[in-house]
């Protein structure tokens, strides 16, 4: 019986592949690293100021575009809220969405918090605030 030699050499077309295999990992990990990178690199949120004297949004009307980010901060003393859902509303005409897109709610929010919502559906979104909504604190946000 004749002993088995076992070779630890490695067929050279398998390292061919391995390394065809970490070149192409490569270059889909930079692609993703890029993606990643414009994707942090965008546009900042569109900033809304929930004030208390008097109490109201500032600015109360934006103009934006399919897929901007809004964001509401209390900067203020007091709690503030923003909603476009009626059932928050005391008035239910004073907060709506277009057909089609789910309803905000920042829930309420102390002083120095703040609330994101990106607007993927076009159309006018009314809101309120649910603490302040009697006192005039309404806003709108048109989305094209």
């Amino acid at each position: 019986m004749q002993p088995i030699i076992v070779s630890r050499r490695i067929p050279s077309y398998l390292v061919g592949l391995g390394i065809l295999g970490f070149g192409v990992a490569l270059v889909i990990a930079a692609l993703v690293g890029v993606h990643l990178r414009s994707a942090s690199a965008s546009t900042p949120p569109i900033l809304v100021k929930m004030v208390d004297m008097p109490a109201t949004f500032q600015p109360a009307q934006l103009s934006i575009k399919v897929g901007d980010t809004v964001e509401w901060k209390n900067v203020g003393n007091s709690v503030h809220h923003a909603s476009s859902d009626p059932s928050t509303a005391v008035n239910p005409s004073e907060a709506s969405t277009p057909s089609g897109a789910k309803p905000f709610d920042s829930g309420f929010l102390q002083p120095g918090q703040s609330f994101t919502y990106t607007f993927t559906v076009p159309g006018t979104y009314k809101y309120i605030c649910a603490p302040h909504e009697t006192s005039g604190m309404l806003g709108e946000v048109v989305v094209k």
